[in-house]
């Protein structure tokens, strides 16, 4: 799908991508270039591997480098695409091995088998996006398994890769802190009910001392509370949350970064700037610079920004 500019300066969305298959595991493989490379998303699970070229991807708002081996995990709906920047002259037969799966039948099947259990954290955290480092080989045969394999044989191979994936500390989550999991369904209704408020009140003042009140803890046992929900602390996960958003809003609209910065809840243009420095490690106006590159450098060239050929 082509991205072109769009009346009042907004920018084309991700494009949805349906699939249709049988089974729970669905095995695809691609070179580059090719039709499949382009800025999208997709209602499944989608566990992809990198096996020839280099270049940028681009992961909801994070941007970053990939090279052989690189393994990642992204969860339904969040946007994607890889960008290779170092190709041989007439392209590649095979760059990408992916695996894709939907949630309602592993996890349906994780109530009645506890063993598959083991997997729900890694799929929470896909949510943000997952990278794995020093997997792309071991992760490379588990793939070329599944291609040759059907039926029970083929989700024996995916819950194994899986299982090795859910196990390993060698990640890091590419767009926010993961949320962790609570057994008790009481806590789980607070935390739940805490991040609801914030992500749906994010542009207006929100004090930790309100939402303290509003579950009926003290402001100290409030503040270890959300740390171990989150993995951050109050302020700068609603300050991160708010970073995100402008992310998404200078990646699809014009808006001027002074516009951005109080549409998304912050109060100073300076303050704005300092905090999008210290999470993305880039000033927005680059940041944009560079997220335009997410589609292969469609919409006028970008510096520093690769090029689909």
């Amino acid at each position: 799908m082509e991205h072109q500019w769009q009346k009042d300066g907004e920018r084309k969305a991700p494009e949805l991508e349906r699939e249709s298959y049988d089974g729970i595991i669905n095995y695809l493989e691609h070179g580059y270039p090719s039709s499949r490379v382009r800025w999208h998303c997709h209602e499944e699970y989608e566990l992809h591997l990198i096996v020839a070229t280099s270049g940028r991807l681009f992961v909801g708002d994070y941007i970053g480098e990939f090279s052989p081996g690189h393994l990642v995990l992204t969860g339904p709906r969040l946007p994607h695409n890889w960008i290779s920047n170092v190709v041989p002259e007439g392209g590649v037969a095979l760059r990408d091995m992916i695996v894709q799966f939907a949630h309602a039948p592993l996890a349906g099947a994780a109530r009645v088998i506890p063993e598959l259990r083991e997997l729900l954290p890694l799929l929470e955290r896909s949510s943000y996006g997952v990278e794995f480092f020093g997997m792309g080989q071991e992760a490379q045969r588990h793939l070329a398994r599944i291609r040759a394999t059907h039926g029970a044989e083929r989700f024996a191979e995916f819950v194994q890769l899986m299982s090795t994936l859910a196990r390993t500390a060698n990640y890091r989550l590419l767009s926010s802190a993961s949320l962790r999991s609570y057994d008790d369904d009481a806590t789980l209704a607070k935390v739940n009910s805490v991040l609801n408020y914030i992500t749906d009140n994010y542009r207006e003042p929100i004090s930790a001392e309100m939402l303290a009140e509003q579950v009926g803890m003290s402001l100290s046992k409030f503040s270890r509370f959300f740390r171990k929900a989150t993995g951050n602390s109050f302020t700068d996960f609603v300050s991160r949350l708010r970073i995100n958003k402008a992310c998404q809003l200078l990646m699809d609209t014009d808006q001027y970064v002074s516009n951005v910065c109080y549409d998304v809840g912050f109060q100073n243009v300076a303050n704005f700037n300092r905090r999008f420095l210290q999470v993305k490690g880039v000033t927005p106006k680059q940041f944009r610079r560079q997220a335009d590159g997410r589609f292969g450098g469609i919409g006028g060239p970008v510096a520093d920004a690769p090029q689909a050929s």
